[in-house]
């Protein structure tokens, strides 16, 4: 962007600012040109072919109006990674799937000015970092839905049981698909509708697996359980462990953890079925 904007000081070279990634984003990038060819003299009107890729070529508006995009209305996500693509993801999340960007955030610490003007107006936070530990630390303690983030961020995501969608690199080898899968452009925002659907719907499959049997059943520490602070102190009878593992996978550790609270709140040492009942009672948001 500096480079951009010397170039046009000194040798009145126009550009754009925009990056087209997003409906939003992509409107804006074409627009900026037409606006551009239009005060060198030429004659141009982009709004049709916008219009007509909007509503008829990309399936992305229609999609995030469905009944199936409907459910992520309200969900949480958080975003990380470099600076263009978090941005962009966090609009879309915002702006065209209507899922609540807790927080938004880059590891490069010299886009951080340009970063944060883009971003705040919708963020509840916006975190600059390239500290893989504050990291997990942040996601652990804002219980996302879903995580957009590098694969770094994927690991993490993997360790608590929430589903991550790969944005940005650092990022691995299956991120780079054999198919034609872009993020820009009209045919990247089917892409980019099709990660975010997907991503929030994993857990479900997690579930679904745990349903019809799809996982090994034991009496071993049900999976997915994040060991704790707490776990030295507490102790889980064995109807209450039982219990614990037939909730879904996706929201068992805030299960768990919202129920230690209760319990360290009220000076119980032993969580029975009673407790989880009251925790539960006590916090609707279990």
């Amino acid at each position: 962007m500096k480079t951009a904007e010397y170039l046009n000081s000194k040798f009145k070279i126009p550009y754009v600012d925009e990056t087209p990634m997003g409906l939003k984003q992509i409107a804006s990038f074409l627009r900026q040109i037409q606006k551009i060819l239009v005060s060198q003299g030429w004659e141009c009107n982009f709004e049709e072919y916008i219009t007509n890729q909007t509503y008829f070529v990309s399936q992305a508006a229609w999609f995030s109006r469905s009944v199936d995009c409907q459910n992520l209305i309200g969900k949480k996500a958080v975003v990380f990674g470099d600076a263009t693509h978090a941005a962009n993801f966090a609009k879309i999340l915002h702006y065209e799937m209507g899922i609540k960007v807790i927080w938004a955030g880059t590891y490069c610490q010299y886009d951080a000015d340009w970063f944060k003007k883009e971003v705040s107006s919708f963020c509840d936070e916006v975190v600059i970092t390239d500290d893989y530990n504050l990291m997990a630390s942040l996601i652990a303690k804002s219980e996302p839905d879903a995580i957009f983030g590098t694969q770094m961020e994927r690991h993490i995501g993997k360790r608590m049981n929430i589903p991550c969608g790969v944005i940005s690199s650092p990022v691995h080898i299956q991120n780079f698909p054999l198919s034609y899968k872009p993020f820009l452009g009209y045919e990247g925002s089917n892409q980019i509708a099709d990660l975010i659907y997907n991503s929030f719907t994993l857990g479900m499959e997690d579930h679904l697996l745990e349903i019809f049997g799809g996982h090994e059943t034991s009496d071993e520490e049900p999976r997915g359980i994040i060991k704790t602070n707490q776990d030295s102190e507490l102790k889980w009878t064995q109807d209450a462990h039982n219990e614990l593992s037939k909730i879904p996978g996706f929201v068992r550790n805030k299960v768990k953890r919202k129920t230690e609270d209760f319990a360290k709140k009220n000076k119980v040492q032993n969580i029975t079925l009673e407790i989880m009942y009251a925790a539960k009672e006590s916090n609707s948001s279990i």
